[in-house]
């Protein structure tokens, strides 16, 4: 059974609060920043996080997207079986090198997904930086990796999904 552990307008308030520290963090470099989403809700909060940052920065405010699929870079695909997730595409339409990334992702867990699209992410180039922001964070790290940007913790061994209305048709966050 699955129970609910954020709701629609806390969901919302979570993207609010990941956005405005992304502003406050990069206040002083907005022009190089840079917004990669992770597919596939990653992609859609990614998307939510650039339209509160032109809310804060104005719309003049130029945003460069991109989407990252890590399928294949996965260490875990041969195990996957019949399990095999369907590829999607990644797009990065302009050029990494120097820019300030800020990779998005629904829920970090163990790291070994973030340390799948960070080598996606270098075979394109070499960025100023990369920061990591995500929804939630469930602890329990297998490799030394942490956000910089967090809309909620929550420690749980449990799975943890990440419902965007996009997709899901609904905004919320449920452990399983």
């Amino acid at each position: 059974m699955a129970t609910v552990i954020l709701e629609s307008a806390p969901f919302a308030e979570a993207i609010v609060k990941v956005s405005k520290e992304i502003f406050d963090d990069n206040k002083n470099c907005l022009k190089e920043l840079a917004v990669i989403g992770m597919h596939t809700r990653g992609v859609f909060l990614a998307k939510r996080i650039i339209a509160q940052l032109h809310k804060l920065g104005g719309k003049e405010l130029q945003i460069p997207f991109g989407s990252l699929d890590i399928t294949l870079y996965r260490d875990d695909i041969d195990d996957l079986g019949s399990d095999m997730p369907t590829i999607k595409e990644t797009e990065i339409p302009f050029d990494i090198n120097k820019k300030n990334i800020i990779l998005v992702d629904d829920v970090l867990y163990t790291g070994r997904t973030i340390r799948a699209a960070l080598d996606v992410l270098t075979s394109f180039g070499r960025p100023s930086f990369i920061k990591l922001a995500v929804l939630v964070d469930r602890g329990c790290r297998e490799l030394p990796i942490e956000a910089n940007y967090i809309g909620l913790k929550y420690p749980s061994k449990k799975k943890i999904k990440v419902c965007c209305k996009e997709l899901d048709n609904i905004d919320q966050i449920v452990v399983i």
